[in-house]
């Protein structure tokens, strides 16, 4: 049933997704159109993906820096697959001081050309290889159909760029880095992801093989959570990035780019969260756990807190994420359908008798009604506490994988692959031609997701023909709706 007014997911999923995102305190609208606001609640959810993306890259080697919000032109029209893949999105500076520029600027919409402009006077030797650059920074691409986190014209991200001296070294770390997003994702945010690479259709404007997380919402439309590039040699070309290799030869190096965006903000939001609101993993969850003192008179008041005030500071000092809702005016069940849409993993009811019997109310939020409900002596409530957050990390992780395994569906023509797009995705032998994705894309508004890497052991297999056009295949390829 659904709480405080929200639109149950099964009537209309969209509005669900953005009353929730309000009513959680998550964003909210901006003056500009296609912008938004992140509110507290929803930017420590942002700084949890960030805290857990940026150890994983530090452990990799990689070190972070930042570059210009304002990119010269010239730079974007350099690499023409960019300059034609961006040009719609772009935002443009022509004046500024109260003059024309002589130039215009364009706000980044991505770093590739101002950050390769940088590599080549960084690198002069094969002993400046490899060279590991992540940034965490804003980015604006103009969005015509904004959705809050999903797709706005301003968003937050982290994008990396490396640069290498061989292929086969920049191939690695563009896979490496696909197996560090799909962990943050399974281990973190608790989404499990398919791994594959993107079509040509698809990839990134200006990549030589894009690769991809994809990741399963709750209406069955897929979202994709995270991309790596391999980029070649063709910025390290338009951008003169060379080096000296061990034999004292000029050559160009081979550069990667990758990132993940505010956006799985909004993927947290939509794999997990019910018609309740929010139901957050304790991993990243701004409050692992609540606690919500209950009295009704003076007297009891005064020994409840006083109880609640040391729970809190015993968890705290366990490193828990613990806060104490001292509200004042606030019955009880509205602060529990408070925290509720706010999906806090775990609640903590502590009343007079509680108080008496040393013990406390403990509701985990992935589970409904009884089963939710367990008692913790006080005693032991941190580790009690530790092993319910992790059971609910688990939970909301396997919860997921069901979901998204029961509606993965193998297809061998258009009319099927049309059939499953409605609840699920389809798996089909693909072409990965323009011509053929765009038909999808008109009978069934389904657009190509990736070639799963685990379904494709080999490119291009003998035999093996297009189930909508009948072409050589070049694999397996997911179709589905998608943000």
């Amino acid at each position: 049933m659904a709480r405080q007014g929200v639109t149950p997911r099964s009537e209309d999923y969209a509005r669900w997704y953005t009353e929730v995102v309000q009513m959680a305190e998550l964003a909210d609208y901006a003056p500009v159109r296609g912008c938004m606001i992140i509110r507290p609640y929803g930017y420590e959810l942002w700084e949890a993906v960030k805290a857990g993306l940026d150890r994983r890259f530090k452990e990799t080697g990689h070190r972070n820096a930042y570059f210009p919000l304002f990119i010269p032109m010239s730079f974007i029209q350099k690499e023409a697959e960019h300059v034609e893949g961006f040009a719609p999105e772009l935002a443009v500076v022509t004046h500024g001081g109260g003059k024309e520029l002589e130039e215009p600027l364009v706000v980044r919409p991505t770093s590739e050309t101002i950050i390769g402009h940088a590599f080549a006077s960084w690198v002069q030797s094969h002993r400046d290889l490899p060279l590991l650059i992540n940034q965490w920074a804003n980015v604006v691409r103009w969005e015509m159909r904004p959705r809050l986190f999903l797709r706005t014209t301003e968003f937050l991200w982290q994008e990396g760029h490396t640069a290498h001296a061989t292929a086969e070294e920049a191939m690695e770390e563009t896979l490496r880095i696909l197996d560090i997003y799909a962990d943050f994702a399974e281990r973190d945010a608790a989404v499990p992801v398919i791994k594959g690479r993107k079509s040509a259709q698809e990839k990134f404007a200006g990549a030589a093989d894009s690769y991809t997380i994809e990741a399963m919402m709750g209406n069955f439309w897929a979202l994709q959570a995270g991309t790596s590039h391999f980029l070649a040699q063709n910025f390290a070309r338009a951008f003169d990035i060379t080096y000296l290799d061990a034999s004292n030869q000029l050559e160009h190096c081979w550069t990667t780019s990758w990132g993940v965006s505010s956006r799985m903000v909004g993927g947290i939001v939509m794999a997990h969260g019910d018609d309740g609101g929010l139901r957050l993993p304790p991993v990243v969850a701004p409050i692992q756990a609540v606690i919500v003192p209950i009295w009704r008179s003076d007297d009891d008041r005064g020994v409840v807190l006083e109880a609640a005030h040391r729970v809190t500071e015993t968890l705290r000092a366990d490193g828990v994420r613990v806060h104490l809702d001292e509200r004042e005016g606030l019955t009880p069940g509205f602060k529990f359908n408070d925290w509720e849409m706010r999906g806090v993993p775990l609640r903590i009811e502590i009343g007079p008798r509680d108080v008496a019997a040393e013990s406390v109310v403990l509701v985990r939020r992935d589970r409904d009604g009884k089963e939710a409900k367990s008692a913790a002596s006080v005693t032991a409530i941190e580790d009690r506490v530790r092993d319910l957050l992790d059971a609910v990390q688990q939970s909301l992780l396997q919860q997921a994988a069901e979901f998204r395994d029961a509606h993965l569906h193998e297809a061998s023509s258009l009319d099927e692959l049309r059939d499953i797009v409605s609840t699920g995705w389809a798996l089909i032998p693909h072409c990965g031609t323009k011509e053929c994705e765009l038909s999808v894309k008109e009978e069934t508004k389904a657009t190509s997701r990736c070639f799963p890497l685990d379904r494709n052991p080999e490119w291009n297999p003998s035999g093996l023909s297009c189930g909508v056009c009948e072409r050589p295949a070049l694999g397996y390829a997911y179709f589905a709706r998608a943000y």
